[in-house]
């Protein structure tokens, strides 16, 4: 079969051909029917080679849709020709999240080898993918793949962090989605759907301002260095309860202090490698930093639920497998609006 693969440190990933995988016990094959592309797939990719540590040759891609093609021995629970979307952050099954199924904080993963697809284990960017456990599938439920491929991570990212953040979001409240690309368009989209909150967007690209607020934006402010006054007056000078950065750069975590309000919160969101130091000199009074990872299985199949009742819609480019690289280095590049899909 052909893949998309990551095999040599600061290379660009190269389509190649592999051995087509063979279901092991309990482990399920797909037939890959869509495959999104994530800024963590550079962060991993533009690591030296002594802070890599995900494997080599590496198939990338770790949001993945599917038709369900073989099932290995002992592996039940799905059926040949089911259409299916995998959930990522795999984890031991038997920790207390695990039991919870809050698997993206399994404390037993990194000790026992457990990695996601494309981030560790072979990816959903190939013609087959192996799944290895049947409870990381979720039935699409008649739902386009490619449409909603991303909102196993685009999706759930961020309606983890607003759904840990809800209690701040009362009616009259406001929230700021700082980055507003593939995940925060989505944000804006989930804010709009559980919450009351007025929401304002923030990002240095118009383009993206525009599309936010098409999805449901109230305001947008154009990240410059006038960025935090603009926000503290459209709050009446008293901040956002919520902040949700999806960059995690230093400039844009320095904003999320600036804006947010006394007893809100900040969820670092974005891997751009920013820390936020929290304290009575440096966060307001009661505020609160977090920097949430994924979301839990029960958490996806309400996102596909939000989906399925109009409230969120991925905005997508389609690309082939041959053209993924391609793909990739537009993404690089920050020329994606919203979140772009490889149908193999």
């Amino acid at each position: 079969m052909r893949a998309l693969q990551y095999r040599a440190i600061g290379a660009a990933p190269e389509l190649v051909e592999v051995e087509t995988p063979e279901p092991g016990p309990g482990e399920v094959r797909l037939k890959v029917t869509a495959a999104g592309l994530c800024h963590s797939d550079w962060f991993l990719m533009g690591l030296p080679a002594e802070q890599y540590v995900y494997g080599m040759p590496l198939t990338l891609g770790h949001e993945a849709a599917g038709i369900v093609d073989k099932l290995g021995p002992g592996a039940s629970g799905v059926a040949v020709g089911d259409a299916v979307a995998v959930y990522g952050p795999w984890g031991c099954g038997h920790c207390h999240a695990c039991r919870q199924g809050r698997e993206n904080y399994c404390v037993n993963a990194a000790a026992l080898g457990i990695a996601p697809p494309g981030l560790g284990a072979p990816g959903a960017m190939a013609e087959y993918l192996i799944v290895d456990d049947v409870r990381h599938l979720v039935p699409l439920g008649g739902l386009d793949p490619v449409e909603c491929v991303s909102l196993t991570d685009a999706g759930l990212t961020p309606y983890h962090a607003i759904s840990s953040s809800l209690s701040k979001l009362w009616p009259g409240s406001t929230a700021v989605v700082i980055g507003v690309g593939g995940l925060g368009h989505v944000a804006v989209q989930i804010l709009r759907a559980i919450s009351s909150a007025t929401i304002v967007a923030v990002d240095v690209d118009d383009d993206k301002l525009a599309l936010a607020t098409e999805v449901g934006a109230h305001r947008t402010v154009h990240s410059d260095p006038d960025a935090a006054s603009r926000i503290r007056e459209l709050t009446g000078g008293v901040g956002a309860e919520a902040v949700f950065d999806f960059v995690g750069a230093a400039g844009t975590v320095q904003l999320a202090r600036e804006v947010v309000a006394i007893d809100g919160a900040v969820q670092i969101v974005g891997i751009g490698g920013a820390t936020l130091p929290t304290g009575f000199f440096s966060t307001p009074f009661g505020a609160s930093v977090r920097a949430p990872y994924w979301g839990s299985r029960s958490e996806l199949e309400e996102v596909l639920d939000l989906a399925r009742s109009g409230s969120v819609r991925v905005h997508v480019e389609r690309f082939s497998l041959d053209e993924a690289p391609e793909a990739y280095r537009r993404l690089h590049e920050g020329d994606i609006r919203g979140r772009a899909v490889v149908v193999p």
